[in-house]
This record gives structure tokens, C-alpha cells and sequence, in this order.
């Protein structure tokens, strides 16, 4: 039985995983059996994901009345905050500080964008307490999103405190002054967000009332990352019963069918060796010949089927079939300086990232390449089946890898601020009050956007490039929703940087710390030329990774679109894990489908070259990849060259 679909005491069921494992899929039918099984409660379905999906996934299927789908638009909520709250902090600041008005307002105004992603948090929490909702399902953003979602009550917490240092000095005044201190109105008003924070955080670790069910499919790399999300559930005490393995082949004759079924019990069979696993109880979802979308999901969890994850004997390496590739992208005769891959969660970014670096490696032995990955959920190890970290690591030659550790980089940071910050209170000290200043001072790159981590990261590709170590960098990006949210940073970290060290100038204060004020001027250097090179053709290109669905059809439409608003060069579009024609039945009802998108696909982006691989087993190792990236890109021939120098040149001006 499974048990979020049954038990009456459930109240927050969230869905969570690697992108493009079904996630959306599994919360719309779970909302929809609820609401349809119990036609007297409340129902609500929502997406925290920037990249929605619920509309795509509902399709024009008319809802029960009692189930409300909502995309929860965290942008909107936050400027709601913001209108209601925004004097409070900047009392809250001119309290305690040495700071004027004008800085204030420029530091909260700046660092309120961090709350974004608390606002659906909060909302969800207060359905939950004012019972607004008999059931809330939420479908998360893919999983290093979600880990962020997930962290946001601590960063929050620490956010309070630097509001809550700033009150300190007042309420010594007052209390010296006044033989008493009495909580005022900012007083309670920072109680109540540090209550509020501390009932979602209650509320993700109550095991009567919430539930967290992964989504996975029977893939390495999928498998791989639902292990280290399962594992960050479990430390941060999130209830975790059920996990739902999707798409999962049928014994059959086909060819095609056998050796993807062959392989999925494969790799359950080593999931089973685990001992994590006997943690949970296991369910399967079939590999369906149509999506699931609209009226099709209210039967989507009567196909489910019980999972007895047995370990077998030494698992024998099955081979990936020949890459069957149609149309492929002529290859880059003058690489850029960046390339970026992107696109929805689950559609292959590492592997088509991967299999281009060792192409581009061959085809330009001159160049250094660098591929490396900021996504919080790293797939890079094991799409190369080799240990890839925050160190490069020399893949083949003239290719290395690296996975930076983005919240790593900025606690760095943090610390050699803390270090000169101690240095300067051990000098002479003129206008500073010690005991408060300090505190405030101390918690001032709390009030940092969310995001600088990721730009930080992005600096030390930078270095690498400014110091000559690599000349070609190939990101292999986080999916959509982050993605966008990432090219937006820029702009927000440079106004920030530059109001930090504002301040630190406005007050004398940067000859006080000379590390920190090189690395600020560094790190907005840096951002500047980041943008720049992002918006130059001839510097950048953003290769999009698609697969022929009406959801990613729709992801894909709003990634291109924002590229554009961007200035991003996206000269092609490949489309993964296609069916090739069969006379399997399942394999023909997937082509039959895939063909319809495709045509979409073809209609909407006319001019963009589209390369269709064809759906084969996963490649993963250095040798199955430098296949797969000969067959993703005709060779180079020198009349190209001189052609493609000319079209960018042209392009450029």
C-alpha cells in the first residue's frame, strides 16, 4: 500500500528528485487521488520549482473542485514582503549601526532577494497551521534546488541574528538610560519570522504530518544522486517511507526493450546491496507508451507495483549500443571560450557536456579544456565514472574536470573576512562602538544575496582563465529554474559588491581591511567581465539539451526565451533519448508520440540546427563518451573554418 496516497494524518506530501525523473507527474496524480477519493477535504497542488511544470503536466483537464493547482510565484510573494516590511528593517538597522539610511536601505533592498525562496516555505507552513488545506502535495524544483529549499531556514536564522545584532546596541541604550528595556514593535516583529522559521522547520521534520517522497529512475547517475539526497534527508531528520522508482521497462522481446530491462534490474539489484535501502519501501512505475498528462493521471498510481530490491551476484558490464545520431551539429572550427550546457533536469546535460569536451579536446589539441559543474547536485563523477571534486582532475589530454564546491568557496570567503575583521579590532579603533559595531559588522555578509556562492565559483573559473591554465571552459549547468536564476546573479552581485564596498570606503573602513577590499574589487571585476563574455557570441555559446515531451517542449520554449532576453548566443538544440521507428509496439507508441513533438520543436525554432540522439544505454565512461561525442559532431574540414570565422565575425559586429 502505498502509504502517502492512504494515510489520513498526512498533511505535506513533498516530491522531490534528480530533474526529469517524474516528479510533477507523481505529485499531480497524488493530488488528484486525493481529491477524488475524498471529496469532502481540500486539496492543494503546488510547485516551488522556478521552472514550472503544473500547467504543462495538467494539461486542460478540469480539476475537481476541491483541488487547487497553483504555480507559487516566489518573485511576487517576495515583493509583497518587501511592500509590507521593508520601514521595519530599516528601523530595525538605523537602531543599532553606524550606518546612515542610505546604506541601509541599499543592503536590505539587496539582500532581500534571499527570501525568496523562504516565502514558499512560509506560505506552505501557514496553510498547514490555519488548516487552509486538508492535503498540501508540493512539487520541488530537481534536487540541488531542493537541498537549497531546504536550507533556507538556517540561512534565515542567521539572517535574523544580523537583524537582531543590530537591535542589541538600542536595548542597552534603553536599558541604561531608561533602568528598563520594553519590546517594542520590532521586537515582536522579528519573534514572529523567527517563530514562523522555526514552525517550518518542525513542520519538515514532524513524521505524522510530512512526507518526502523521492522520484528516481533506474539510471546511474540518477541513482547516484537520489543516494546523496536520501542521505541529506536522513541528516536532516526529513521523514522519508516510500520512494518511487519510474519508467521501468517490461520483459519483452523487443531488443531494445530486453536490454533496458535487463539493465534497469541491474542496477536495482546493486541498489539492493545498500544497507540504506532496507530503509525504505520500494514501488515501481512502468514505462508508459503515452505521457501522462491531464486526464491520464488520475489512473497513474494504479499501475504501481510493489519492488523487491534483491542483490545478485558480480553485475556483468553490458556495452552501450553503437551512438545513433541524426543530423549532427557541425563541430566549432574556432572554439569559444565558454560553452554552456542547459536545459530540464533529466535530459543529459553531463553526458552531451561530457561527450563535447572530449570531442573538442581531439579537435583542438592546442586548447586547454576545462569541464566543470556548479550545479549543487554534481553529476559529473559519475557520468565520467571517476572521482571528479573541487580539484581539477586530468581527464585525457587536454582535458581536465572539476566540480566546484560553490557554499565551500564562500565560507572561505567568509572566514578571511572574519580573520581581518579580528585585525581591525585589535588597532586602534576611532568612532566605533566595540561591543555593537562589531556584532554588526561581524554579521554584515549575512545579509549577502543568495547566489554569491555561485558567482564565487564562477570567479575561480575566471582565475583560471586570467592565469592561462585552461582556454576553452565547458559548463555543464544546473537545470532550467537555477540556471535562469543564475545568469540574472550578475547584475544583483555587482550592485551588492559595489554597495559593500561602499560602505567600506564611506566609513575609512577599506585601508582596514586590505585582503578583503582587494578580493571585493576582484570578485566585481570579475562579474563585469563574466557578463560581458556571456553576451559575445564569439566568446559563449549555450548549447540547449531537450527530449521530445510536451513538458520539456514547454521548459525548453521559456529557456530559449530568457537566453534571448539574456543576449546568449544558442545556435543549437539537441534532442535526446529519442525511440527510433520499431515494430515493438511499446518502442512504436513512443516514436508515434516523439514525432508530434518534434515537429513542434522544428515549427517553434526553425532556425536552429537540431541534432536527434537516439535513445541507446546510458554512456558513462571516458570511452563510451568520446564515442558518443564523434557521432554528436561532423568532423572539421578547412573550408568550414574559414566559413564559421566568417559568420562569427559577422555575428560579433
Amino acid at each position: 500500500m502505498l502509504t502517502f496516497l492512504e494515510d489520513p494524518d498526512l498533511r505535506l506530501i513533498f516530491f522531490g528528485g534528480k530533474g526529469g525523473v517524474g516528479k510533477t507527474t507523481c505529485a499531480a496524480a497524488t493530488a488528484l487521488h486525493h481529491a477524488l477519493h475524498s471529496p469532502q477535504n481540500s486539496v492543494l497542488l503546488v510547485s516551488t520549482d522556478p521552472a514550472h511544470s503544473l500547467v504543462d503536466s495538467l494539461g486542460s483537464f478540469h480539476l475537481p473542485d476541491n483541488l487547487t493547482a497553483k504555480e507559487f510565484n516566489a518573485q511576487q510573494a517576495l515583493k509583497s514582503f518587501q511592500a509590507q516590511h521593508r520601514d521595519k528593517f530599516v528601523e530595525i538597522a538605523a537602531r543599532g549601526s553606524f550606518f546612515d539610511e542610505e546604506d541601509i536601505r541599499q543592503v536590505l533592498e539587496l539582500s532581500l532577494p534571499g527570501l525568496d525562496e523562504l516565502m514558499a516555505l512560509l506560505e506552505i507552513a501557514g496553510w498547514v497551521e490555519t488548516q487552509s488545506y486538508t492535503q498540501i502535495i508540493v512539487d520541488t524544483a530537481p534536487t540541488g534546488h531542493t537541498l537549497r529549499l531546504l536550507t533556507i531556514p538556517g540561512l534565515i536564522r542567521n539572517w535574523l541574528k544580523a537583524l537582531d545584532a543590530l537591535m542589541e546596541k538600542h536595548r542597552f541604550m534603553q536599558q541604561r538610560f531608561r533602568g528598563a528595556y520594553q519590546p517594542d514593535e520590532m521586537d515582536r516583529f522579528l519573534a514572529s519570522l523567527t517563530d514562523k522559521v522555526k514552525q517550518v522547520e518542525s513542520l519538515l521534520h514532524h513524521t505524522r504530518l510530512c512526507r518526502f517522497v523521492p522520484v528516481m529512475l533506474a539510471e546511474e547517475i540518477v541513482i547516484s544522486e537520489t543516494l546523496k539526497l536520501l542521505g541529506e534527508l536522513r541528516r536532516r531528520q526529513i521523514p522519508v517511507v516510500e520512494i518511487i522508482v519510474n519508467r521501468l521497462y517490461p520483459e519483452s522481446s523487443c531488443p531494445r526493450c530486453a536490454a533496458g530491462y535487463q539493465r534497469q534490474r541491474q542496477l536495482l539489484a546493486e541498489l539492493a546491496s545498500l544497507s540504506s535501502t532496507s530503509d525504505y519501501v520500494w514501488w515501481g512505475l512502468p514505462l508508459f507508451p503515452d505521457e501522462i498528462r491531464g486526464a491520464n493521471l488520475a489512473t497513474l498510481w494504479k499501475r504501481a507495483t510493489a519492488l523487491e530490491l534483491t542483490p545478485s551476484g558480480p553485475a556483468t558490464i553490458q556495452m552501450a549500443s553503437p551512438p545513433f545520431v541524426e543530423n549532427p551539429y557541425p563541430c566549432p572550427t574556432t572554439a569559444p571560450t565558454f560553452l554552456i550546457f542547459a536545459g530540464k533536469g533529466g535530459v543529459g546535460k553531463s553526458t552531451v557536456a561530457s561527450a563535447t569536451a572530449l570531442r573538442l579536446a581531439r579537435e583542438f589539441p592546442e586548447r586547454r579544456c576545462l569541464l566543470f559543474s556548479t550545479d549543487p547536485a554534481h553529476s559529473l563523477s559519475a557520468c565520467l565514472k571517476l572521482p571528479v571534486g573541487p580539484r581539477p582532475v586530468h581527464l585525457a589530454p587536454g582535458l581536465t574536470a572539476i566540480e566546484i564546491d560553490a557554499p565551500g568557496e564562500f565560507a572561505a570567503f567568509k572566514k578571511r573576512y572574519r580573520q581581518d575583521l579580528e585585525r581591525f579590532f585589535q588597532s586602534t579603533l576611532k568612532n566605533i562602538d566595540v561591543p555593537f559595531d562589531r556584532q554588526v559588522l561581524e554579521r554584515l555578509l549575512d545579509l549577502s544575496p543568495p547566489g554569491l556562492d555561485e558567482i564565487m565559483a564562477l570567479v575561480i573559473v575566471l582565475d583560471f582563465l586570467d592565469q592561462g591554465s585552461f582556454d576553452l571552459f565547458i559548463l555543464d549547468a544546473a537545470p532550467t529554474g537555477h540556471l535562469l536564476r543564475l545568469l540574472e546573479l550578475p547584475e544583483l552581485i555587482d550592485e551588492w559588491l559595489k554597495t559593500f564596498f561602499g560602505i567600506l570606503l564611506k566609513y575609512q573602513l577599506a585601508f582596514r581591511f586590505p585582503s578583503l577590499s582587494q578580493e571585493m574589487v576582484k570578485i566585481s571585476r570579475k562579474v563585469k567581465l563574466l557578463r560581458k563574455m556571456w553576451q559575445d557570441p564569439v566568446k559563449t555559446a549555450l548549447y540547449t539539451v531537450s527530449i521530445l515531451t510536451e513538458m520539456a517542449f514547454q521548459e525548453t520554449s521559456d529557456l530559449l526565451a530568457a537566453c534571448n532576453r539574456q543576449g546568449l548566443w544558442t545556435p543549437v538544440l539537441f534532442l535526446n533519448q529519442a525511440t527510433p521507428a520499431s515494430d515493438c509496439p511499446l518502442c512504436a507508441a513512443l516514436n508515434r508520440r516523439e514525432a508530434l513533438i518534434r515537429a513542434k520543436y522544428q515549427e517553434s525554432f526553425a532556425k536552429l540546427h537540431q541534432t536527434v540522439i537516439y535513445r541507446q544505454t546510458t554512456p558513462r565512461g571516458l570511452d563510451l563518451l568520446d564515442e558518443l561525442g564523434k557521432a554528436l559532431y561532423l568532423p572539421r574540414t578547412r573550408e568550414d573554418c574559414n566559413g564559421a570565422a566568417h559568420d562569427l565575425s559577422a555575428l560579433s559586429s
